[in-house]
C-alpha cells in the first residue's frame, strides 16, 4: 500500500507539472493506485468488452463497405458509402466529449443509455435500405452511443492503474482487435448465406453485443469520488503538451484508418480471390492484437509517448510502402505488419492523453475533449482518401496523403515529449 501511495503521489506531482498544479492542489493531490486485484481486472475485463463492441465492430467497417457497394448503395461512389463509417468513427471519438466529463461527474451510469441506444441502433441497421437510413442509424447513432461508452470505459481502467496503466490499456484495447477478427470472418460468412442475408446477419451480431454489453454494465465502474466542477475544463487546451499532442493524435488518425476501410477493395483490384480478400481485416486484426498488447507493456518500461512516436514512424513507412504491395502472399504481409504497428496508435492514445491530465479525478474529461478534437480526423480522414482513390483510379496517392500525414503525426509526438523534458532520450 505505501508504494502504491508513492505512485499516486508521484503521479499527481508528475502530471501535475504540465500545466495543472493548481488543479491538482484543489481536487485529490493523493491517490493510490491498486495496480491490480480482482476489482481492477474486472473492470479490465468489462472495458475490453466495450472495446469489442465500439472499435472492433468499426474495425469490421471494411467489410459493410464491400457489401454495400455491391448490394443496397451499389449506385454510390466508394467516398460516399465511406462517410458512413468515417460519421461513425468521428462520434466514436467525439462522443467522449459528453461521455467523458458525465463518467468523472456521476460515474458508470452514463454507460447504461449508451449501451440500450447502440443495440437499437444495430438492430435499426438490419432493417434499413435507404443511404439515409444506414447513415442515421449506423453511422450517426451507433457512432454517438460507441463515443458515450468508449471514454467512460478507458477512464474507468486509469483509475485502477497508474504504473502498469500501459498494459491494462492494452489489454482493454485488445478487445478492438480481436473485434476486428471475429466480425469480418463471422459477417463474410453470414452475408454469403441466403438464408439469413443482410438483416438476420447484423441482428445476430446484435445480440451478440448485448451479451458482452451486459458484463460491462456490470463490472465497469470508478474507484474515485465524483469531480466537483466545471463539467469541461477548456484551459486544458492552453497547456502546450496537451495540446501537441492532439494535434499530432489528429494527423495519425487522419491516415491510419486507410487500410482498413480500402485494403479489400485493394487485393480485390489486384486480383485476389474475394474469398481471400474477406480474411484481410481478420488477418490486420489479429496482428493488431498482438500490435496493442506488446506496445503497451514496452510503454510502461520505456516512456508512453516514446514508444507511440517510434511506431506511428513505423506506421507511416510501411503506408508508404503500400504502393509497392501487388501479390497476394506481400498483401498478407502487409495486413498483418500494418496490424501489428497501426495497433498501438489507438493502444498508446489514452495512456498518454491519462498522462497530460493533471490528477486522476480529470481523466475522463481530458479522454472526452482530446477525442473530441481527434474524432474531427477520423470523421474527414477515409472520405478523403476514398475520393482521391475514385479521382485518380488508383491507391497511390491515398497510400501517400496517409503515409505522410502519419509521420507528421509522429514526429509532432516527439515535440510533445521535448515540452515535458529537454532530454530527447528522456523515459516519457
Amino acid at each position: 500500500m505505501q508504494t502504491a501511495m508513492q505512485d499516486g503521489r508521484n503521479d499527481t506531482l508528475e502530471e501535475g507539472s504540465l500545466g495543472g498544479k493548481k488543479e491538482a492542489k484543489k481536487d485529490q493531490p493523493q491517490v493510490a493506485f491498486p495496480e491490480g486485484g480482482i476489482s481492477a481486472w474486472s473492470v479490465v475485463a468489462g472495458a475490453f468488452c466495450i472495446s469489442f463492441c465500439t472499435f472492433g465492430y468499426l474495425n469490421a467497417y471494411g467489410v459493410y463497405q464491400n457489401y454495400y457497394s455491391t448490394h443496397q448503395l451499389m449506385d454510390k461512389s466508394a467516398s460516399t458509402i465511406s462517410w458512413i463509417g468515417s460519421v461513425q468513427t468521428c462520434l466514436l471519438l467525439g462522443g467522449g466529449i459528453v461521455g467523458g466529463p458525465l463518467f468523472d461527474r456521476y460515474g458508470a451510469m452514463v454507460i447504461w443509455p449508451a449501451a440500450v441506444a447502440f443495440i437499437f441502433s444495430v438492430m435499426m441497421t438490419s432493417l434499413c435500405k435507404e443511404y439515409y437510413q444506414f447513415m442515421l442509424a449506423q453511422g450517426i447513432l451507433g457512432g454517438l452511443a460507441d463515443g458515450i461508452m468508449f471514454s467512460p470505459a478507458m477512464a474507468a481502467v486509469s483509475h485502477y492503474f497508474q504504473a502498469r496503466r500501459g498494459a491494462a490499456l492494452g489489454v482493454t484495447v485488445t478487445g478492438s482487435s480481436l473485434g476486428g477478427v471475429i466480425f469480418p470472418i463471422a459477417m463474410s460468412r453470414m452475408f454469403a448465406n441466403e438464408s439469413l442475408g443482410f438483416g438476420w446477419t447484423v441482428r445476430i451480431i446484435g445480440f451478440i453485443m448485448l451479451a458482452l454489453l451486459s458484463i460491462s454494465l456490470a463490472t465497469v465502474r470508478p474507484r474515485l469520488p465524483p469531480r466537483k466542477g466545471k463539467i469541461l475544463v477548456p484551459s486544458a487546451f492552453k497547456h502546450v503538451g496537451y495540446s501537441l499532442f492532439l494535434g499530432a493524435m489528429f494527423l495519425m488518425i487522419w491516415g491510419v484508418f486507410t487500410p482498413f476501410f480500402y485494403l479489400t477493395e485493394y487485393a480485390i483490384a489486384h486480383g485476389m480471390s474475394t474469398n481471400l480478400a474477406s480474411y484481410i481485416l481478420s488477418i490486420l486484426n489479429a496482428a493488431s492484437v498482438f500490435g496493442r498488447l506488446l506496445p503497451g507493456v514496452i510503454a510502461d518500461k520505456a516512456g508512453r509517448f516514446n514508444t507511440i512516436c517510434l511506431f506511428g514512424l513505423s506506421t507511416g513507412i510501411l503506408l508508404l510502402c503500400w504502393i509497392a504491395v501487388k501479390s497476394n502472399a506481400a498483401i498478407l504481409v502487409f495486413a498483418a505488419l500494418y496490424g501489428f504497428f497501426s495497433g498501438a496508435i489507438v493502444s498508446l492514445m489514452s495512456p498518454c492523453i491519462a498522462h497530460l491530465s493533471p490528477t486522476p479525478g480529470h481523466i475522463g474529461t481530458y479522454l472526452g475533449m482530446g477525442m473530441a478534437v481527434i474524432s474531427l480526423a477520423g470523421l474527414t480522414g477515409t472520405p478523403i482518401t476514398g475520393a482521391l482513390i475514385d479521382h485518380y483510379k488508383s491507391f497511390t496517392q491515398a497510400a501517400i496523403f496517409s503515409g505522410v500525414s502519419t509521420l507528421v503525426g509522429a514526429l509532432l509526438v516527439f515535440v510533445t515529449k521535448l515540452t515535458m523534458d529537454k532530454n530527447p532520450c528522456a523515459r516519457i
